[in-house]
């Protein structure tokens, strides 16, 4: 007989079948016989060792009820198979494959029944020419009749578990793909979340370019009571500011670097301190002072 689950799959077809509701042993015996249409029943030896290891493993757990223990999935037992969703998708189609191949078996069997039972009926029909119609040839043909009869319903059988099967596959497949596209569609939210906020920190503007040109941070902060005791206004301050930035001789090239340093710096505190819309007002005019400042020096140098 060929095997009806690999190794270790059992083992995630019982976590399937707790998950559906709470079972004894020998429920879960006889619904693995019903699922596989009686073409295959595991036996209590190989089912309870196994129930008894995953409950060792704290993926399940059981209750005493009536005299006989009833086990229940645990939510550690429930997160095995949310990670193993794929793997038990391919299950469902190993298990229809293991049905089809029980049942061809089981036709051959009975073709080669079927095959003996007429050399058999030829080799009497010889030795008893003149009982055309005698009793054992009724017998005979009854039992010829029987067992293409249970063919036909064996195989009926194992054509609709494989069809079950396909289907249960398909639709499993189905929901790893639905929770993929919702778990993308949450990272994008997400990130569109964070670009939000990234356009709304311009209230932070105001503190780093006064402390990078010298300019007055905002009235009540911190950085305007370090500006008032330096006595400079933080000219001081800008001097030292980059400064592990060294030129390069190319004074078009050091300006990048500058201002690549300021825009992390400023993205970097709004990220850190969180903004306001009167942050935003005060870096714009603070912004707004810096760009005549900086055209004034440009101009001035040409």
């Amino acid at each position: 007989m060929p095997p009806v689950f690999a190794h270790g799959r059992l083992r995630l077809y019982l976590l399937k079948l707790l998950d559906e509701a709470p079972r004894h042993g020998y429920e879960v015996i006889r619904l693995l016989e019903e699922r596989f249409q009686g073409l295959y029943a595991p036996s209590a030896g190989t089912v309870y060792p196994r129930l008894a290891k995953l409950e060792a493993e704290g993926l399940v757990t059981h209750a005493t009820e009536g005299g006989r223990k009833v086990y229940s999935i645990t939510d550690a037992g429930r997160a095995e198979l949310a990670d193993r969703g794929g793997e038990l998708a391919d299950l469902e189609v190993e298990i229809r494959d293991s049905v089809t191949e029980l049942a061809a078996e089981i036709r051959d069997d009975v073709r080669g029944a079927a095959g003996d039972l007429r050399r058999e009926m030829r080799a009497a029909a010889s030795a008893s020419a003149t009982r055309v119609e005698d009793e054992s040839w009724k017998a005979a043909k009854e039992d010829l009749r029987k067992a293409r009869q249970e063919w036909k319903e064996q195989a009926r059988r194992a054509k609709d578990e494989s069809r079950r099967a396909r289907e249960e596959a398909q639709q499993a497949r189905r929901q790893a793909k639905e929770a993929q596209e919702r778990a993308r569609e949450e990272v994008q939210r997400i990130a569109g979340q964070l670009q939000e906020q990234f356009a709304r920190s311009g209230g932070v503007l105001g503190s780093l370019a006064g402390a990078w040109l010298g300019g007055a941070p905002a009235a009540g902060s911190a950085d305007a009571s370090a500006a008032g005791a330096d006595g400079d206004g933080g000219a001081g301050r800008a001097s030292q500011w980059a400064a592990d930035l060294a030129a390069t001789g190319d004074p078009a090239r050091d300006l990048d670097r500058l201002l690549d340093r300021f825009r992390d710096e400023v993205r970097d505190a709004a990220r850190d301190r969180g903004v306001t819309s009167a942050q935003v007002a005060e870096a714009r005019r603070h912004l707004e002072a810096a760009c005549g400042r900086l055209g004034t020096t440009f101009g001035a140098g040409s």
